[in-house]
């Protein structure tokens, strides 16, 4: 096995590997390991059916179902991506996966089932490295702070994904999915390292400031993060696998291919309740001890 860095701030290509012979439990430390230092990492020509993706995934922890997208028949704890002019994508903003529940995902694995002819990349940024890149007195004022993560921001009523799921089913998971409110700058749970944890997609509003405070804030950072120098980009091939942080990463869907069709499945790993090493729940600090 060989692991190819993309950039010197994110991303590696992973070769040698074939997932759907099964990972022993060497080679999912192994692979554990590069993704802490990587962030993202993308294994080439693979070929895995539903159950072996969501085998894989599950070396990893307990699978997260989504309550919107279809399941995939064969292993419903996969959800599909079927995007086409008749479906577009609602992923082309940036965004970490599944912030709006109370233990966010660890990290996800993307499988690509059918390409467009061109276009359709996906980029991810390193949300450690974003974080860094603020001045001192910035981070200590962001450290102190949580926001409120909201379903509904990132799936209200009348969008692509509610509409296609329809009503009743978007009421429901409306229902189930109050605001929740994670740190404004997360810990790490095994590097120790922190990183912004505020995303287009979900994040309403910081707690404890005024709505224009919040807003001129989130704004800014929501820009900060989109910088090209934490950035990796990824044309995807068939039968490509991408596996992210979902902790330490924020990605983009670039909704470029329409009307062309292009299919993904994913699974989701969940993770920890999110914290600030200020904040420190009394489990977490038993283990770094």
């Amino acid at each position: 096995m060989q692991i190819r860095p993309l950039t010197p701030t994110i991303g590696a290509v992973v070769e040698g590997v074939d997932l759907g012979q099964g990972v022993s439990a060497d080679l999912a430390e192994t692979l554990r390991q590069a993704l802490l230092k990587h962030q993202v990492i993308f294994f080439e020509d693979q070929r895995m059916t539903p159950v072996q993706h969501r085998d894989f995934a599950a070396r990893f922890g307990a699978l997260h179902t989504h309550p919107l997208y279809p399941g995939v028949p064969e292993a419903p704890e996969l959800f599909i991506l079927d995007n086409h002019a008749g479906n577009p994508t609602d992923n082309d903003a940036w965004h970490t996966d599944v912030t709006f529940i109370e233990t966010p995902p660890m990290g996800s694995i993307l499988y690509a089932r059918s390409l467009p002819p061109n276009g359709g990349d996906t980029i991810w940024a390193n949300m450690r490295a974003a974080y860094e890149a603020l001045s001192p007195t910035f981070r200590q004022f962001l450290s102190e702070l949580d926001a409120v993560h909201d379903f509904a921001r990132g799936f209200p009523q009348r969008g692509i994904v509610a509409n296609a799921a329809g009503a009743e089913k978007h009421a429901r998971a409306l229902a189930e999915h109050p605001p929740v409110l994670h740190p404004v700058v997360r810990t790490h749970p095994e590097t120790g390292e922190d990183g912004l944890f505020v995303n287009f997609g979900f994040t309403e509003r910081i707690k404890g400031l005024r709505r224009k405070e919040s807003d001129a804030i989130l704004a800014m950072l929501f820009e900060h993060v989109t910088k090209p120098e934490f950035q990796v980009r990824w044309r995807w091939s068939d039968n490509a696998v991408a596996f992210w942080d979902n902790r330490v990463t924020q990605h983009y869907a670039v909704n470029d291919y329409l009307p062309a069709r292009r299919v993904m499945n994913r699974a989701t790993i969940l993770g920890e309740r999110p914290y600030h090493r200020s904040r420190m729940p009394a489990e977490a600090r038993a283990a770094a001890e």
